[in-house]
């Protein structure tokens, strides 16, 4: 007999989505009760540090693939 994987079931896969998103929302209704000692006037505004993650990533893979692939790519015949 095999055995079923975790993910091999679209049912288990919803539920740990589900259960993603629900540790998500709670985590971000936390974060507007919390007490906050910012250090820089924006660091007071609502989930300041997950938008400043979330543009910190997307312009370092932007960077990567339109800046830095071009200084690191080769030409198609450089090991001939």
């Amino acid at each position: 007999m095999k055995e079923g994987r975790l993910f091999d079931k679209p049912k288990h896969v919803k539920r740990l989505l589900m259960g993603f998103y629900i540790f998500l929302l709670l985590l971000i209704v936390a974060d507007l009760f919390l007490p906050k000692h910012p250090a820089f006037p924006w660091e007071e505004y609502p989930s300041f540090y997950g938008a400043y993650g979330f543009v910190a990533c997307v312009s370092l893979v932007l960077a990567s693939k339109y800046i830095l692939r071009k200084m690191v790519k080769r030409k198609e015949d450089y090991y001939e």
